[in-house]
């Protein structure tokens, strides 16, 4: 039985997705669960595996292709099976995510096409030009294939002028084609990819349905510092990389439980508020790639210790491209820490529809206030963006107010 396999819905109402590589060709056998494709969805690097085993008979794609999500990816033949032309009982297949659809009865082929004609972009020449040993050696000194020459002489022979006129039309096609790759040559197109794709669509979402708003505050920080520089080596012995974000995701969660608008969205819709329940963190992490936003699910419930270790998983499987549709769901405020990088300040844009996110910047050296003396201080930029439907400003500052008391205690962090 000859049965197509659909590239299958994912998850996360995509539609579409590229072909990074592909793991089967045309004549191998296969078994169920072996990997066909590497695809790239708007969200993540997926592999897809087969949900039968046979033979490859035809491949819908190259590496490159974009395949909308229902479109066909293989042809396999079905060893033993029968055509069937009851639907399929439903199966189940081992994804990357979630359950991976088999295709219905309707994607069974005919048995044969062979004896269908072919059109006539579809007949290729295979003909040896007819010609004298003097023709193809003047074809051979200009570097002419002459099998590509129509000869105009008896029965087709190819002459020498033949040779002549078509090895002068292929070096005007050549100059032609040097000339329009001069003109552009100041610019270079690239294909965007998936990843950036959706970047650019949920960007304009944002702008174009929130009302984003932006506060700064700074915040000292020279005893965060300190804890930090005290149990990163406890913690690289565990295989988890002590950064400042773990604390600033631990302050935020328990800011969120005090302000529970900064962890809502709005429906207007219906008339009506949204308040998440749990705390589910999202942080933005930067690849080659493009801005992915991996969710620390139940960010309350996990020491520093803990969110360490996931903040660092994350980061692995972002630089191996390993993260997976589950990993980015279901997110009900953002951290985006742009000052690894640089930046003292910036306007985040909100992850929609959630209700803000919190951009950390880079911590500056500078004079600061303490105990009524002057010192140098160790000072963090905090960018707190709002949708102004959700959150005024008071409640907006008194957030970021209580994020900054936080961390200014570092240690109540670690005990809580």
């Amino acid at each position: 039985m000859k049965y197509i396999f659909n590239f299958p819905d994912i998850g996360e109402g995509l539609d579409e997705g590229k072909v990074i590589e592909l793991f089967v060709e045309v004549g191998q056998t296969i078994k169920a669960g072996d990997l066909i494709a590497q695809m790239e969805t708007d969200k993540v690097v997926a592999d897809i595996p087969a949900p039968k085993g046979g033979k490859i008979l035809q491949l819908f794609g190259k590496v490159g292709d974009v395949i909308h999500v229902g479109k066909p990816l293989a042809e396999i033949e079905i060893e033993g099976a029968t055509e069937n032309t009851t639907e399929p009982e439903e199966e189940k297949t081992a994804g990357v995510v979630g359950t991976l659809e088999l295709a219905d009865s309707n994607a069974l082929l005919p048995a044969s096409l062979e004896s269908q004609p072919f059109s006539s972009d579809e007949i290729r020449l295979t003909r040896k030009a007819l010609a004298t040993p003097h023709a193809r050696a003047i074809a051979r000194e200009l570097g002419v294939d002459i099998n590509q020459i129509i000869g105009l002489g008896p029965s087709g022979r190819v002459r020498k002028e033949d040779i002549e006129n078509y090895n002068r039309k292929s070096k005007q096609f050549s100059k032609s084609k040097r000339t329009a790759e001069t003109e552009t040559e100041d610019l270079t197109y690239e294909t965007l990819t998936q990843i950036r794709k959706v970047i650019a669509k949920n960007m304009i979402n944002s702008k174009l349905n929130a009302a984003h708003v932006t506060i700064f505050e700074e915040v000292e920080i020279s005893d965060l510092i300190e804890i930090k520089d005290r149990y990163k080596e406890s913690y690289a012995a565990r295989n988890a990389k002590l950064t400042y974000l773990p604390f600033i995701v631990k302050a935020t969660v328990l800011a969120l439980k005090k302000h529970r608008q900064l962890n809502s969205e709005i429906d207007m819709e219906n008339e009506r508020m949204i308040y998440k329940n749990r705390y589910n963190i999202g942080i933005a992490i930067d690849t080659p790639e493009g801005l992915v936003v991996p969710v620390i699910r139940d960010a309350d419930q996990l020491s520093i210790m803990e969110l360490t270790q996931k903040i660092t998983e994350f980061a692995i499987k972002s630089r191996e491209r390993k993260l997976t549709i589950d990993d980015m769901r279901e997110g009900t405020f953002t951290i985006s820490n742009f000052g690894s990088i640089s930046g003292i300040f910036g306007t985040p844009v909100i992850n929609y529809p959630q209700a803000g996110i919190l951009g950390i910047g880079r911590i500056v050296k500078k004079p600061v206030v303490k105990n009524d003396q002057l010192a140098i201080g160790n000072v963090m930029g905090l960018s707190m963006t709002v949708d102004h439907r959700i959150v005024d400003g008071g409640e907006t500052a008194r957030f970021v107010k209580c994020i900054i008391d936080y961390l200014s205690d570092p240690i109540s962090l670690m005990m809580d």
